[in-house]
């Protein structure tokens, strides 16, 4: 079961649900894998996040919230980074999971570098604190201004991702007198596991200087030339929710030619290799992501074999997760207002929200799970969808799971595992009010992003 534990497994998609979804045995409990840290069913029936009901939660701030746990948000900040730290790689966190100014001062706090991929990005760092030579650059499209900001407040490196960008960034270090630090976005041609649209290493894409057809290293040629900009290293990433590390070791493998025949060619040793993130996540009972201990020694040992084996020094590696960090560390409560059963297929429960503040589902054929949150059932299980509130057929937050017979208007429903690019992705489709990012820890919640109001959403028409 998804959000549940599991029961009877069913076959054919129907009102038996896909062939993996397997009817739950208790639809109260669960899947601890899929659930913030501190997330428990408490006696009443509720859940409980930080010491706090749910109940309570949606009181105070409405629904629908994201409801971050930060004590767990945290922890996973420091799982990576004494896992990479233990083989001597730098965390960069990819902001582009979640990014608001309080989970800057969180990184900061915990020791973490941060990536951002935006000029907004950028601006959101530094307004609230970051030591801009910490922040890492990314974009294939980075335009003079963003390039500007970045160079101005000296941001510790630029993943440089086209010849354009080359020859902007090198025309503005010229004019600034400055040298900024720059790596080469590399795609190594690695086919990772995942959706098409969240696969970012194989030839035919947007992203960095091909491998195969030489780019990369005429890139890096340039650079080196010129001697304009300071070539710190190579950078690949091979995708997003990747559960098999094999991708990264292909990857790591054809990277590290590249930086040896640079070596040998060049008479170059760059310092530096990052090897992205992409690091998956448990949406389902279906997903098993790896422990960060389990990620970190594998990759640097084939980093270290393989530099033993083109007799070159090994680089200073980094990472950047984002989503294994973000994601689990929150879920969305929302507030079920219609429920529609269709006779011989299965029932349809609406929410207050829906494809604007998680269009993971329409867009990637994401899978969730979810669960009653207010109160426990002693119903059995039905099997539902859980729809939201847009005028969109395509409007589905969870596509297929086991909720109680008993579900009815008024009652919160959880989904786990939204944490990661629900919020940042999030739209005002059908001028829909994105919803707040609740923070809770010891008891004590906070808002750290603003509910949206129909008011926000005027004062930008100017009619």
């Amino acid at each position: 079961m998804r959000a549940h534990e599991a029961g009877a497994l069913h076959g054919d998609i129907g009102h038996t649900g896909p062939h993996w979804l397997r009817e739950p045995a208790d639809v109260n409990a669960l899947m601890e894998p899929l659930w913030p840290a501190t997330v428990h069913r408490s006696d009443d029936g509720a859940l409980r996040v930080g010491g706090i009901s749910v109940t309570a939660l949606a009181e105070e701030f409405g629904t629908p919230a994201y409801v971050l746990d930060e004590e767990d948000f945290r922890a996973r900040c420091r799982t990576f980074l004494a896992a990479f730290g233990a083989v001597g790689a730098d965390v960069y966190y990819a902001g582009k999971a979640f990014l608001c100014k309080a989970v800057v001062r969180i990184l900061i706090e915990e020791g973490l570098h941060l990536d951002v991929c935006s000029g907004g990005e950028l601006a959101t760092a530094l307004a609230a604190g970051m030591d801009p030579a910490r922040i890492g650059l990314h974009g294939n499209n980075k335009s003079l201004a963003e390039l500007t900001r970045a160079v101005d407040a000296g941001v510790g490196r630029i993943i440089v991702d086209s010849h354009d960008e080359i020859d902007r960034l090198t025309e503005l270090a010229r004019e600034r007198g400055v040298r900024p630090r720059v790596m080469v976005r590399v795609t190594v041609g690695v086919e990772a596991h995942t959706h098409e649209f969240i696969a970012t290493a194989h030839e035919d894409q947007k992203f960095g200087f091909s491998l195969a057809g030489g780019e990369a290293f005429r890139a890096a040629s340039r650079i080196l030339a010129d001697d304009v900009l300071e070539l710190r290293g190579l950078h690949t990433h091979i995708g997003s929710q990747i559960f098999d590390t094999t991708g990264f070791e292909v990857s790591a493998r054809r990277i590290l030619s590249l930086h040896g025949r640079i070596r040998n060619e060049l008479g170059v040793a760059l310092p530096e290799l990052d090897l992205g993130g992409g690091f998956g996540i448990a949406y389902t009972s279906q997903d098993d992501p790896a422990h960060p201990d389990d990620l970190a020694g594998p990759m640097s040992k084939i980093v270290q074999d393989e530099c033993a084996a083109l007799s070159v020094a090994v680089p200073h590696l980094s990472v950047e997760p984002g989503r294994a960090i973000a994601g689990p560390a929150a879920f969305t409560l929302y507030e079920v207002g219609t429920v529609k059963e269709l006779v011989g297929l299965r029932t349809y429960v609406s929410v207050d929200g829906g494809m604007s503040d998680n269009i993971r589902t329409a867009l990637y054929d994401a899978s969730y799970s979810a669960t009653v949150a207010s109160r426990a059932s002693q119903a059995g299980p039905i099997l539902a969808r859980v729809v939201g509130k847009h005028c969109e057929s395509g409007d589905v937050v969870v596509k297929d799971e086991f909720l109680p017979a008993d579900i009815r208007p008024g009652d919160l429903l959880a989904v786990p595992g939204t944490g990661a690019y629900c919020r940042s992705m999030a739209s005002n489709y059908n001028h829909v009010p994105r919803p707040p990012v609740i923070a809770v820890r010891d008891g004590q919640a906070r808002v750290i992003v603003k509910r949206e109001t129909e008011d926000d959403l005027l004062a930008l028409d100017v009619g």
